[in-house]
């Protein structure tokens, strides 16, 4: 078995793409992970933002997520619409862009494209918080883990969307099975000792704090708690995913993900406070999450704790899939529209989307990199993008209802604009409480994903333009190339090129650089009796030896300045270039053998200019010199490099 089919898998055919659709109990583990997981991190940031009020910080943190909650029901029923709407895919970017216009097409396509790259990184490194969490020891290899869980989950996703979400099912639904269960025992026990249950396991004491929260804390904590509403976005982005019925599927799927998530967000929000279980300080000694003091504290550090844990660490690690399952569809859509190049709309082997997968597990790597993998410093970063895009899709479906109109449009435009409005209010909050933390980054990330979305569009555009034609085929007959062949000894490689120039021009020059390296041979010692004798009896023009001396002992320079001067002195034909080089069966091989042909393709293809040609000339190691085609005698009849 190769290597790549024991890593990715065998390759699937294009009539498989079918039997890849997912329903509603696998699109729950692809899509809705980062939403699901977020109940974990979502509530812990907003309490690490009150840890200044001590014990009065559990006080308020049902209040600040019940706001986050009536803001993610909104989203919801938005995005329930935009499914229904546009089907195809593309969530926010696709809404924005057909009813607000191009240019609000990319700020909500940079806005997500931020989102889910900011996601794999968030949801990364608070699953390596978890561990750390249940096994401190590992602290200080906080960046390997969260980069080889990046690694593991960027080779999943290549594999295939199935596979995917067959992994991740068990995880899944063990994690909402055991935090549901936590949270039961937990509201019977408070229920059963009149709201004040005594801990198995006693959680950290909270300090006395500072008193009264202020309104701009309360705004702080309510930014960083909606976390919990990422994630989202992704079954809309993701409905070309879905068996058939394709958008009753993604609609059960989205409520099953959103409902699930609100009650895990009551639970914890509700055992916090008869707990009284805070956040302790992320990145530091000691440090213990949320959900493992919750889980700790209402059934102890039994079985049932680790196995709880061992959930809430698979589904916090597996959370950035929802990246993986929305990003390379979003790039895909953009790619369809010329914002992308034409690669990211291509599928891969597997069905996936591959040059999607890989470049967002570049992205977050380097974010993980640049944060050291702890959570807490990505998070100011997080939630800006997703509101954004947000926003730009309730508001492009407000015009959406205006425009079409029909059944019940009135009602379904009043609750956009609702939605858009509560999404915008956060927006602002987010922006302003999270500014000076590092949320100004995303203001220079947007600007520059629409500038390099917008500059791939032009210059596709101007490709188009210059290399558009149209009408019949012009078939006036060229005059032959002027062939240019590098060489640096007469061997095999060199004296099969050799042929294959003469046969298509009779103007061959062969070139060779002298730079004193090992093993040059001088050609002009036996030029004659080796080249122009046999070729004039077999009846072809016998190609000119060029010898050029090289200065400073470099080969490309002086080469590529001759194909030049060739170019200038004959406007009217092609130089072609003919290019020995020895190909062997292993790509390791590549790693050991010289990389000049590569490098002498690429300087020709940048400064050769319009009228340079580049051939190669592959010579393998099991060639036969003697199996070569050769003329019949009708085609002698026209000369050799003549057509």
């Amino acid at each position: 078995m190769q290597l790549r089919t024991l890593l990715f898998g065998r390759p699937l055919r294009s009539e498989e793409q079918e039997a890849q659709k997912i329903g509603p109990v696998r699109g729950v583990p692809v899509l809705g992970l980062d939403a699901l997981a977020s109940a974990s991190y979502g509530p812990e940031a907003a309490l690490t933002v009150l840890l200044v009020l001590g014990a009065a910080s559990v006080s308020y943190i049902g209040p600040v997520l019940g706001l986050v909650i009536i803001v993610l029901f909104l989203v919801y029923l938005s995005y329930r619409q935009v499914m229904g709407a546009y089907p195809e895919g593309g969530g926010s970017y696709t809404v924005a862009r057909e009813n607000l216009g191009p240019s609000a097409g990319l700020l909500a396509a940079s806005a997500l494209a931020i989102d889910y790259i900011l996601n794999a990184a968030v949801a990364v490194s608070a699953g390596v918080g978890a561990i750390i969490s249940a096994i401190p020891v590992l602290q200080p290899h906080t960046l390997g883990i969260a980069l080889l869980i990046l690694c593991a989950l960027t080779l999943l996703n290549l594999r295939g969307v199935r596979e995917a979400g067959l992994v991740f099912l068990l995880p899944t639904y063990g994690f909402v099975l055991c935090l549901s269960a936590t949270i039961i025992i937990g509201i019977a026990k408070t229920l059963t000792a009149d709201g004040a249950p005594v801990p198995v396991v006693p959680p950290r004491p909270l300090e006395l704090g500072m008193g009264a929260a202020s309104i701009w804390l309360l705004m702080h904590a309510f930014a960083s708690g909606c976390t919990s509403m990422t994630g989202v976005e992704a079954v809309s982005n993701g409905v070309p995913i879905f068996k058939e019925p394709t958008v009753k599927n993604a609609r059960r799927t989205l409520t099953t993900i959103v409902l699930v998530l609100i009650s895990l967000l009551l639970g914890v929000a509700f055992l916090s406070r008869s707990y009284a279980i805070g956040a302790t300080e992320p990145g530091q000694a000691g440090y213990e999450s949320v959900l493992s003091q919750l889980v700790g504290a209402v059934v102890g550090r039994g079985v049932f704790y680790y196995i709880t844990i061992a959930c809430v660490v698979a589904v916090l690690c597996f959370s950035a899939n929802t990246s993986f399952a929305g990003f390379p569809r979003l790039c895909r859509v953009l790619a369809l529209d010329e914002y992308l190049p034409a690669q990211f709309a291509h599928l891969g082997r597997r069905l996936v989307y591959s040059h999607g997968v890989i470049i967002l597990a570049l992205f977050a790597g380097t974010l993980l990199v640049a944060f050291e993998g702890v959570t807490d410093r990505l998070i100011p970063l997080f939630a800006v993008g997703a509101f954004l895009a947000f926003t730009m899709a309730q508001a492009g479906m407000v015009i959406h209802w205006r425009r079409t109109g029909g059944r019940g449009a009135g009602l379904k435009k009043t609750l956009n604009i609702i939605g858009a409005t509560a999404t915008a209010i956060t927006l602002i909050v987010i922006i302003v409480a999270k500014f000076r933390e590092g949320a100004w980054i995303t203001f220079l990330a947007v600007p520059a994903f629409i500038f390099l979305f917008s500059t791939i569009r032009r210059n596709a555009e101007r490709i188009d333009t210059e290399t558009e034609d149209s009408g019949p085929l012009r078939l006036n007959r060229p005059p032959p190339p002027l062939i240019v062949l590098p060489l640096k000894r007469l061997d095999r490689v060199a004296r099969k090129s050799m042929r294959l120039a003469m046969a298509m021009s009779a103007d061959v020059h062969v070139v060779q650089v002298w730079t004193q390296e090992p093993n040059l041979e001088d050609l002009r010692a036996e030029w004659r009796k080796n080249v122009e004798e046999p070729a004039a009896d077999a009846g072809y023009n016998p190609p000119r030896l060029i010898v050029l001396r090289s200065s400073y002992r470099e080969f490309i320079g002086p080469l590529v300045k001759y194909v030049q001067r060739m170019g200038a002195e004959n406007p009217g034909r092609y130089v072609a270039v003919l290019i020995p080089e020895v190909i062997e069966s292993r790509w390791y091989h590549l790693l050991i053998h010289s990389s000049r042909p590569a490098l002498l393709k690429t300087y020709l293809f940048l400064r050769g200019g319009p009228k340079v040609i580049v051939i190669n000339a592959p010579w393998y190691l099991t060639d036969d010199d003697d199996a070569v085609p050769t003329l019949s005698d009708s085609d002698r009849a026209v000369p050799a490099g003549s057509a």
